[in-house]
């Protein structure tokens, strides 16, 4: 039997420098180094692991979500750091700052170096 506690989530990324400065340096998380040229990232209480892929593909959907205590902040801080937000149109319409404020919680989306799919949800809002 597997343990469940002991899950963890993982996605490709074809320049594990860019990543490494990106989720350093730019969102400021704890990265290790490990074995087989792979990554790890360390959020709380949560590993994700990233690995090497020379031909990596994004996926089109959000890959890892970052609940924060106020989006609009968090959009600004990262905006200022050079992090691009996504605008959607339609059904997931953003503001100009790329913010949701739909059905569901307050989200914005962004991008890592490899074109992974990221977001910062409202905290309070994610937990119902």
């Amino acid at each position: 039997m597997f343990k469940a506690d002991s899950a963890f989530s993982s996605f490709s990324a074809p320049d594990l420098d860019a990543e490494r400065r990106f989720y350093r340096d730019t969102l400021g998380l704890d990265v290790v180094d490990c074995g087989m040229g792979t990554l790890e990232l360390h959020t709380g209480g949560t590993k994700v692991l990233i690995y090497p892929k020379p031909d990596h593909e994004p996926a089109s959907f959000t890959v890892l979500n970052f609940p924060v205590d106020n989006v609009e902040a968090e959009v600004d801080r990262l905006s200022a750091l050079g992090v691009k937000f996504e605008h959607y149109e339609g059904e997931l319409e953003t503001d100009a700052k790329g913010i949701f404020r739909g059905d569901g919680p307050t989200i914005a989306w962004f991008k890592d170096p490899a074109g992974n799919i990221l977001s910062v949800l409202e905290a309070k809002q994610a937990r119902r």
